[in-house]
């Protein structure tokens, strides 16, 4: 196999393109880097299409990896045929590799293997080939009769010899492969009930059955977690009628009087070996499939939940709500710097509202806390009263704000919270992170493992390994998106930062405390573990605001420094004018000579000007402050509150496959059915929503039993 030109068959990519970004990839850039920074040899492909490149990349050296070993293995053996040679080659999944494999591969002690012991393989491939005349298969099987080596009866012969021939079909990679296809083609997917017990969640697969390839990935999960948990039985069914026929008319002679055992054997191969091996493979393949799609979701709405746009230069009061402990609080500075901290006992048992009250107060009045983060966890609904009464009370100007505590225990319990606050005990750890997920989301949630996080769909039944890798690289992609101050990042992230691993990013703070702030880009240079190659990689996503250099407060890469500064030679300003505010007309003036006039003066591509001229036009420019805000609330309703056509605006919080989950205030999210989303078909609630959406909805109705809400955003009027 070609893998660049079947890369560039695949992803209908130039040939040329393709050979750059695998040259890239193999001389260790990473993705990043490489989509920021070297569009002009991607054609400006994005890190998401770069990860898919990447991955398929892998696969298929992974593909002719393991081809190479089973030809060798096969050599090996000296049973290599031009045959095999050409349906090796031809093999284009690992699957159909394997299949060619099966029959070469070392197997434990089977039935066949038995027979074969005993000398019955001649008497196999006479069934097999089912002459149609000559002696008949008892007089042949007769003379295989062995006392030395257990074969004493013509019975036990024909047996043994049709034990071979059932395992020999199982191995035939073609007759497998139809099989397969005809599986895919025809299984349905069928659940019932395992237990006599309520199946609560799963009472919707107490009779379910549908077509295996039209299933929807989050049923399969849905299902597979409820045959775990004992609740579900699930079973893929294929009727016999279908692959006996096949298997029949392609291998049985009718007028022979070898087809009886030949119709046998197949039928023992089929119902024995073949069925059991292609539903495993089957269940496989479709968990996979759905694991990959709840894996594309997890990661848009991640994406979507870190550049979740920051609250800047806001004091926020962090309220981590309670009952017998109490509730702790943490003041967090516009910086994320802990001012101070308290507990407070506003709710069940001890209800001292009043005394919570003044400590609220104080800490409000002598911090200047503009905005309260209440974490939506355990007595939140209690909190979130307690706190809108305070504000109402006291007609405080306060704003307060429902934040997720997702991942916020594990963060507080993991070696990086002890780290950050010694002195803190657990609770109080989560109050800061939850102040600090409303200030900056993304600074504080690349602190919690990713599957913590919560806006997934059964990321906790995903393979482990495939979504940390998976969900590490959004977190990459969105840091480096939005860039890292080098002078107050956190080591968690900055370890996120292309080319700086774990290891460099401690040594960055360390290198910080002990010689102070950063002045400059190239100072990082200075920090062990940062050589030419990581300091290559993750220079240009690096900020040093008020620094020497201006440009090390963009995104311009210190490569291009010397053609930035002649650009603005060019039009007459002077790089040391760069500021927060920016050169808003220099973008006017150079689509005015022309860009790639410009590009080929300054000797850069067309793509890397465009980058350049959009930095110096708002340097130190933040993506985020583009996105809606935060939807801030000063009071407080309930499901009681809420009636039918009753119009509210709300934040997603979720999306899956069936539609999204938007917080409209009242302690529990409604849904919005995928059929609800819009005055169209929409396939997919992600072509509609996405987490962090501020959308109106319409109430459609209330289970305050059940503490469901339904919700639709079809023909919302105010």
């Amino acid at each position: 196999m070609d893998i660049l030109k079947t890369l560039a068959e695949e992803l209908k990519l130039p040939l040329e393109r393709v050979e750059s970004v695998v040259t890239l990839l193999d001389d260790g850039n990473t993705i990043p880097f490489i989509a920021r920074y070297r569009k002009e040899k991607t054609g400006a492909m994005d890190d998401v299409t770069l990860r898919q490149f990447a991955e398929r990349l892998e696969y298929l050296r992974g593909l002719e990896k393991r081809r190479e070993e089973v030809r060798e293995a096969i050599s090996q053996q000296g049973k290599m045929t031009p045959e095999l040679t050409e349906a090796l080659d031809a093999a284009k999944i690992l699957a159909e590799i394997e299949d060619i494999y099966r029959p070469f591969r070392p197997k434990r002690k089977t039935r066949a293997s038995v027979a074969r012991e005993k000398g019955l393989e001649p008497l196999a491939e006479a069934i097999f080939l089912q002459a149609k005349d000559g002696a008949a298969p008892e007089e042949v099987a007769a003379g295989f009769l062995s006392e030395e080596k257990g074969v004493l009866t013509v019975e036990e012969a024909l047996q043994g010899a049709m034990d071979i021939v059932a395992e020999d079909i199982s191995d035939h990679a073609e007759i497998r492969g139809e099989l397969r296809r005809m599986y895919e083609k025809e299984a349905k997917f069928i659940t019932s009930p395992a237990t006599e017990e309520d199946l609560g969640v799963y009472e919707t697969y107490r009779e379910f059955s549908q077509e295996a390839r039209l299933i929807p990935g989050h049923r399969i999960l849905a299902a597979n977690r409820g045959e775990k948990e004992g609740f579900l039985k699930v079973e893929l069914q294929v009727g016999d009628y279908v692959p006996l026929s096949f298997l029949q008319n392609r291998l049985v002679e009718p007028a022979s009087p070898w087809a009886h055992l030949m119709q046998t054997a197949l039928e023992d191969s089929y119902q024995r070996l073949i069925a059991p091996s292609l539903e495993r493979e089957l269940r496989t393949q479709l968990t996979d499939r759905a694991g990959e799609g709840a894996l594309v979701l997890f990661r848009e709405n991640l994406k979507n939940l870190l550049l979740c746009p920051p609250i800047k230069g806001k004091t926020v009061l962090g309220f981590d709500p309670g009952y017998r402990t109490g509730c702790k609080l943490a003041v967090v500075d516009p910086t994320g710097k802990v001012l101070d901290t308290g507990v407070i006992y506003p709710t069940k048992p001890q209800e001292r509202i009043e005394e919570s009250e003044k400590k609220v107060l104080s800490l409000i009045r002598k911090w200047g806390v503009d905005t309260v983060a209440i974490g939506n966890g355990t007595a939140s609904k209690e909190s979130e009263i307690f706190i809108a009464g305070v504000i109402s009370r006291n007609a405080l100007s306060v704003k307060y704000m429902m934040v997720s505590e997702s991942g916020a225990s594990v963060y507080s319990a993991s070696p990086l919270g002890a780290e950050e606050f010694p002195d803190f005990d657990v609770t109080l750890r989560s109050a800061v992170s939850i102040a600090r997920r409303l200030q900056d989301p993304l600074a504080e949630l690349v602190k919690i493992e990713p599957r913590s996080i919560g806006v997934g769909q059964y990321q906790h039944d995903l393979k482990p390994a495939r979504l940390e890798e998976a969900l590490g690289g959004v977190v990459e992609n969105c840091v480096n998106q939005v860039g890292v101050d080098l002078n107050t990042a956190s080591w968690s992230l900055l370890s996120y930062v292309a080319g700086i691993t774990k290891t460099a990013a401690r040594n960055i703070v360390s290198w910080r405390e002990e010689n102070g702030a950063f002045t400059s880009r190239s100072q990082v240079k200075k920090v062990p573990k940062i050589g030419a190659k990581a300091y290559e990689q993750c220079a240009g996503f690096l900020r040093v605001p008020g620094g020497k250099e201006p440009l090390d407060n963009t995104g311009v890469h210190p490569e291009s420094y010397e053609a930035a500064k002649a650009l603005l030679a060019h039009f007459g300003f002077d790089p040391k004018a760069i500021t927060r505010e920016g050169i808003p007309e220099i973008g006017e003036l150079c689509r005015e000579e022309g860009i790639e006039k410009l590009a080929e003066a300054l000797s850069v591509g067309k793509e890397t000007l465009q980058d350049m001229i959009r930095e110096l036009e708002k340097p130190g420019r933040d993506l985020r402050d583009d996105f809606q805000q935060p939807l801030l609330r000063s009071d407080v309703m309930s499901m009681e509150d809420l009636k039918e056509g009753q119009v509210l605006t709300g934040t997603v919080r979720n999306v899956c496959d069936f539609g999204a989950f938007v917080d409209i205030g009242v302690h529990q999210d409604g849904l919005v059915h995928v059929s609800k989303l819009a005055n169209r078909f929409v396939r997919h609630p992600s072509e509609v929503v996405s987490v962090g959406d501020q959308v109106k909805v319409s109430v459609l109705s209330v289970d305050l039993k059940r503490k469901k809400i339904s919700l639709s955003m079809r023909d919302v009027k105010e």
